[in-house]
C-alpha cells in the first residue's frame, strides 16, 4: 500500500445546488449521498460561471484567465482569453508527477482550442499517463465528438457500438483504470480525475432510468423549491434565515404552464442523467473496495457551474453547432436525423433528439438561488462540495460552512500528497498558486479570512467575510449581506457605499493582476469580427 493517499477528482456538468439527494434534490444518488454521510459537505463552496473556465481553474489552481481559458476554448482575443491551456500553469497530474503519482483521466477535458489535433493542452501533454475521454465540451451521449484514447480519435468505437453511452463509457473506463493501477503499480499512489458530462445537454437517458422518474416532479417547480429548501434546511446546509428566491420572471407559475406532460419528461430525463451518472460513481466505488483502496483514497466529487438556463438551439444554427462547435450530431448512427429543439412535439431521451430542460427546472436545479451558468450570482457559481476519506477525515456526515473556490482543490491535493508546487515546469515560469489547502476543514478549524473573485463575460464579483459584490453585466455592482442574506434577495449597496468602493477597488487589483479584459474592450474586438460567437449575448 503506497505512504501517499489516491486522490480521485469527480466533476460533473451544469448541475444545479441541490439537485442531488444529500443537498436536498429528489434525484435518488445513494453512492454520493453515502460518500456525504462518511465524509464532509461544504456548503458554501464555489465554481465559476461556466465549464471550460472551471475545469482550468479546477486542474492548475489559478483563476482561470491566468490559464488562458477567459470564456471558452474558442479563441475571442489576448493571452487569457486565447481558449488554449498555457504554460503558464501546471496541472494537476503534472505537479504530483514528482511524488511518484500516476495520472489517469476519463472524460470530458475542453481547455484546448484544437479539438481534432493533438497539441501540448491535450491531456496526455499536460500529465496524464491515460486519458480516455471527449476534447470538445458538449455533445450526444450515444455518438460523441472528439472521442480520443491517448492522443488517438476512436470514435469509431462508440459508431459501431450500439450499446454505447458516454455517461457508462466514462464510469466503465474509470473502473477499469483503478484495476489496472492495482494490477500495474500495487504500492504507488495514483490521480484519477473523472469529467462527466452528464447532465449537460443534450438530454439523453436509459428508457429505463427515465420510468424511474415518472411522477417525481408532477408538483412542479414551484412546490419542489419550497420542499428543495426546507431539506436544505433540515440537514444544516442553509440557514432557515435565508429566503427562497422569487421564481424566474421569465416563467409561469406550475398551474399555469402548458405542456406539462413534456416539461415533465424534460425533468425526469435531467434526473435520469444524474442518477446515471451515480450509478457509475457506485461502479468505481466498487472497483476501489475490490482492490483495498477505498479507505485512503480521498475523493471529491463537485460541479462546473450552476444548472444551465439555455434553450436548444438558442439563435445558433444546427449546421454551426454540428460543423463548426462540433457539439453536436446531424445524423444517429444508424442515419436518422437528429431533430433539435425544445418543442413539446418531440420527446426527448432519445438518440434522434438534441434537447434542454429549460430555464424553469433549471431554477429548480439552483434552489434556493437565483440566475444560472454564466452569472456570477450565487445560481451560476454554487456548487455541492462532498470530500470523502475514511484515514484523513474523521468527522463523517458533517458540513462546513467556511468558504472556498476551485483552486482550493489544487492546494488540498497538494497539501494531503506532500508535493510542493513548483515555480518552475518544463523550462517554463509558472504563476504562484492561487488557492489555500482545506485540510484544516477536516477538523472543523475556522476558515480562511481570503477574497474570492469571479468574471465571466462582465459579470463579476467579489466576496469577503460576510459581503458579496456582484455584478450583472452591463448592471451596476449589487452589495449583499451573505451571512443575513446568502438567497441575494436585498440589495443594500446604496446603505454601505463604503463596503461597495473597498471591494470594487480590490476587484480592480485583482482583474489587473489576472488579465482580465474589461467586457468592453471584448465586445469591440467582437464588433470587429465577421459574425459573433455562439455564447454571446443577444
Amino acid at each position: 500500500m503506497p505512504d501517499k493517499p489516491n486522490i480521485l477528482l469527480i466533476m460533473n456538468d451544469d448541475m444545479g445546488y441541490s439537485d442531488i439527494g444529500c443537498y436536498g434534490g429528489e434525484i435518488d444518488t445513494p453512492n454520493l449521498d453515502r460518500l456525504a454521510a462518511g465524509g464532509l459537505r461544504f456548503s458554501q463552496f464555489y465554481n465559476s460561471p461556466r465549464c471550460s473556465p472551471s475545469r482550468a481553474s479546477l486542474l492548475t489552481g489559478l483563476h482561470p484567465h491566468q490559464t488562458g481559458i477567459g470564456i471558452l476554448t474558442y479563441p475571442t482575443g489576448p493571452e487569457g482569453y486565447a481558449g488554449n491551456l498555457n504554460r503558464r500553469c501546471v496541472t494537476i497530474a503534472e505537479a504530483l508527477k514528482a511524488s511518484g503519482y500516476t495520472s489517469y483521466l476519463s472524460g470530458k477535458w475542453h481547455v484546448a482550442a484544437n479539438l481534432v489535433e493533438p497539441t501540448d493542452a491535450w491531456p496526455a501533454q499536460r500529465g496524464f499517463d491515460h486519458f480516455y475521454g471527449t476534447i470538445i465540451g458538449a455533445g450526444s451521449f450515444y455518438y460523441p465528438n472528439t472521442l480520443t484514447r491517448g492522443n488517438e480519435n476512436i470514435e469509431h468505437e462508440a459508431e459501431n457500438d450500439d450499446e454505447f453511452f458516454y455517461t457508462d463509457a466514462i464510469s466503465d473506463q474509470a473502473a477499469r483504470f483503478v484495476e489496472q493501477h492495482q494490477a500495474e503499480h500495487p504500492d504507488e499512489p495514483f490521480f484519477q480525475y473523472v469529467a462527466y458530462t452528464a447532465p449537460h445537454w443534450p438530454l439523453h437517458a436509459h428508457e429505463q432510468d427515465i420510468a424511474k422518474y415518472k411522477g417525481r416532479f408532477d408538483k412542479g417547480w414551484d412546490r419542489l423549491r419550497e420542499e428543495r429548501l426546507q431539506r436544505l434546511v433540515d440537514a444544516g446546509i442553509l440557514d432557515a434565515a435565508w429566503q427562497l428566491t422569487d421564481r424566474d420572471p421569465t416563467q409561469p407559475e406550475w398551474e399555469q404552464a402548458e405542456h406539462k406532460a413534456w416539461l415533465l419528461r424534460c425533468m425526469e430525463v435531467y434526473a435520469a442523467q444524474v442518477d446515471r451518472m451515480d450509478q457509475g460513481i457506485g461502479q468505481i466505488l466498487q472497483a476501489l473496495e475490490a482492490v483495498g483502496r477505498l479507505e485512503d483514497t480521498l475523493i471529491f466529487f463537485l460541479s462546473d457551474n450552476g444548472a444551465c438556463a439555455e434553450d436548444i438551439p438558442e439563435g445558433v444554427p444546427v449546421e454551426q453547432l454540428v460543423n463548426d462547435l462540433m457539439i453536436a450530431r446531424s445524423h444517429t448512427r444508424k442515419g436518422e436525423p437528429v431533430r433539435f429543439g425544445n418543442t413539446p412535439d418531440i420527446t426527448p431521451g432519445a438518440e434522434d433528439t438534441y434537447q434542454s430542460y429549460g430555464t424553469a427546472w433549471a431554477n429548480l436545479s439552483n434552489t434556493p438561488f437565483r440566475l444560472y451558468k454564466h452569472w456570477a450570482h450565487e445560481g451560476g457559481v454554487s456548487t455541492p462540495l462532498i470530500l470523502h476519506w475514511p484515514r484523513g477525515i474523521t468527522a463523517a456526515g458533517d458540513v462546513r460552512h467556511a468558504p472556498g473556490q476551485l483552486p482550493d482543490i489544487m492546494a488540498t491535493i497538494l497539501d494531503v500528497a506532500a508535493t510542493d508546487y513548483p515555480s518552475e515546469h518544463a523550462g517554463n515560469r509558472i504563476l504562484p498558486l492561487e488557492g489555500k489547502s482545506l485540510v484544516p476543514f477536516f477538523d472543523g478549524k475556522s476558515e480562511h479570512e481570503r477574497p474570492l473573485f469571479w468574471e465571466h463575460e462582465g459579470n463579476a464579483a467579489v466576496r469577503l467575510g460576510k459581503w458579496k459584490l456582484v455584478r450583472e453585466y452591463p448592471g451596476p455592482w449589487e452589495l449583499y449581506d451573505m451571512q443575513a442574506d446568502r438567497t441575494e434577495t436585498q440589495d443594500v449597496a446604496a446603505s454601505y457605499p463604503d463596503v461597495v468602493r473597498d471591494l470594487g477597488a480590490r476587484y480592480d487589483v485583482w482583474a489587473e493582476r489576472c488579465g482580465v479584459i474589461p467586457r468592453e474592450k471584448i465586445l469591440e474586438m467582437l464588433a470587429q469580427q465577421e459574425g459573433k460567437a455562439f455564447w454571446e449575448d443577444e
